[in-house]
Formats: C-alpha cells, sequence, structure tokens
C-alpha cells in the first residue's frame, strides 16, 4: 500500500520509511524542501508541500492506505522563547489541518491516519505509571502538553469521514546520531556525564527501531483506534539511563548535573529534561505489540556499541 509520510525527513519518519519499504510499502514523504530528502531507499519518494494547506499532494492521498502526521517545528532547537513557542505550535496546527483537508476531499480517503503526539501530553507525573487509560492533568503553564492536546484535537475531524484516527504518544526515542542519546552521551565519553536534576525523573524511552515497528503495527492493525503510548514496557529513570550509557561507554558516570544548571542553560525548555513521565505502552502490549529491544542495556549497547 502507499503510506504517506509528513514530517518524514526526520528520525522517526526516517526510520519508518526504511522499515515500510522492507516491508515492500510504497512511501512518498511530504516535504517543504523534498530536493534536500536524499538517501531514501528504493520504494520511496519525496514531494513538495507546503504545510499548511492540501494544495498540489492531494491527490496523493486519495487511495492511499495510510497517513502518518510527524510534521511540526522541532521543539529542541532551541530556547522556548515565545517566538519559537508560537512556531512549534502553529506550525504542528497548520500542517494537520492540511491532512484533514487532504482525506476529507478524497474520493477515496486513506482508511487510517496515525497522528504524530508525545507522552508530554500527560504532563510532570513523578512516579505515577501513565497509561493511556490516565486522564492527562497537566499544569496550565506546561506549554509541551498545550501542544501536544492542541496537536492531537486538530485530527479529529477525520473521524467523521469515517477514517480510523490512531494516537501515537511517543515517547524519548533513543538514536545513535540524534535527539537525546547523543546529548547525553557525548559528556559520558569524555568523563564528565552524570544524572541529570537528581536523576530520578522517569524516561519513558524506546529505539528507533521499535519506534517504527509500533508504528507499522498502528498503521496494519485494522481494530487500533484513539491513543497508544509508543514506549519500552520499562521505563528508566534518568540515572538508569546514564548509567546504561557509561556501561555501553565503558566510561564512569559520577559526576551529576544539578537542575537549577539546566534550567539556567535551557529556560522552560528545560523541563523536556527534568519532568518525570513514567509511560508504560499499556495498549499496544495488550493488542499484542512486542518489542525487540525491551532491555534498556541491549538497546543502548545497540545504538552506541
Amino acid at each position: 500500500m502507499r503510506v504517506l509520510i509528513t514530517g518524514g525527513s526526520g528520525l522517526i519518519g526516517r526510520a519508518l520509511t526504511k522499515r515500510l519499504v522492507a516491508h515492500e510499502h510504497e512511501v512518498v514523504i511530504l516535504s517543504r524542501s523534498p530536493e534536500r530528502v536524499t538517501g531514501l531507499p528504493a520504494g520511496a519518494r519525496a514531494i513538495g508541500w507546503d504545510a499548511a494547506t492540501a494544495d498540489g499532494w492531494a491527490h496523493e492521498a486519495d487511495g492511499a492506505g495510510a497517513i502518518v502526521n510527524l510534521a511540526g517545528a522541532n521543539l529542541g532547537a532551541g530556547r522556548w522563547t515565545e517566538a519559537r513557542k508560537q512556531v512549534s505550535l502553529e506550525s504542528r496546527l497548520r500542517a494537520t489541518q492540511a491532512v484533514v483537508e487532504a482525506i476529507t476531499s478524497a474520493d477515496t480517503p486513506p482508511p487510517v491516519l496515525v497522528q504524530g503526539s508525545a507522552v508530554g501530553r500527560y504532563g510532570d507525573s513523578g512516579d505515577q505509571v501513565l497509561t493511556e487509560d490516565v486522564t492527562p492533568a497537566p499544569s496550565s503553564d506546561d506549554f509541551l502538553a498545550l501542544v501536544v492536546r492542541e496537536w492531537e484535537a486538530a485530527s479529529a475531524p477525520v473521524e467523521a469521514a469515517g477514517v480510523r484516527r490512531v494516537i501515537a504518544r511517543t515517547g524519548v526515542v533513543l538514536d545513535d546520531d540524534e535527539g537525546a542519546l547523543p546529548r547525553l552521551a557525548m559528556p559520558v565519553r569524555f568523563f564528565v556525564g552524570g544524572p541529570v536534576g537528581g536523576g530520578k525523573q522517569w524516561v519513558p524511552w524506546i529505539h528507533r527501531a521499535d519506534e517504527a515497528s509500533a508504528l507499522h503495527f498502528l498503521i496494519e492493525h485494522a481494530d487500533a483506534s484513539g491513543a497508544y503510548n509508543l514506549a519500552a514496557p520499562e521505563s528508566a529513570t534518568n540515572a538508569q539511563l546514564t548509567r546504561a550509557v557509561g556501561r555501553a561507554l565503558g566510561r564512569p558516570t559520577v559526576m551529576p548535573v544539578p537542575g537549577f544548571a539546566i534550567r539556567l542553560l535551557l529556560g522552560e525548555q528545560a523541563q523536556v529534561v527534568l519532568d518525570s513521565l513514567r509511560a508504560v505502552p499499556a495498549r499496544l502490549t495488550a493488542a499484542g505489540w512486542t518489542p525487540r529491544f525491551g532491555d534498556l542495556d541491549e538497546a543502548v549497547r545497540d545504538l552506541l556499541g
């Protein structure tokens, strides 16, 4: 089947593309700069869009097997100034509205939309185990939760068109080149790594291969709908994750970084590092999905070994 991926040139999109073409699906990546999307495997191609309307690409959605909506400005690209926060929110809403437009105007709409989301929807939750049944109740000043809440809601209109909607609340995707793991590994490599902010906060991690596997599972299982947490079955604390990186690299991890230093460095964005989110994939597990990398040490060794 043909699968459209918005934001497909990012970390998650690339991993998903690789998996889908390996399973003989056609992948169409929507990008504002398709000429820059290079190194695609056979069976995948990139086309242009304005990330705001269905103009010029809606025909690709007509008769497609699925759309995966991951598009949005990178929340980790810099300090959360008011301008950057506005861009982060509006980019997600505009892109999602474009996807809804393409789906609802299609003669044969795709049967499923997988809507990108994040476990940040739950807000800082301490040691509470967060299954999908937990009603998110983050504080009113939690910007990340606000973004995710509105991002999820923006795709709701497709359900009226009879389209199955899956909300993929992703945890921290571990990758050897992008995201949290290289940032965590760098100081460890130079013998100055350690737990951050006390290290007791829970990190809902997932290996990039399992992220792609879970998304593929949700696309193909016709009874899957609603919210799903995409994370390894066993969350880890920041300290446990840091120690796993140290073991993989053969380095000590005894130099803690205090929370106030992270707040000084990152400002409001520090919540991404300091919030505790013990999210588990309860619905995915119940549906029969199993990760390839359920063990933290094995996952980190695979990426950093």
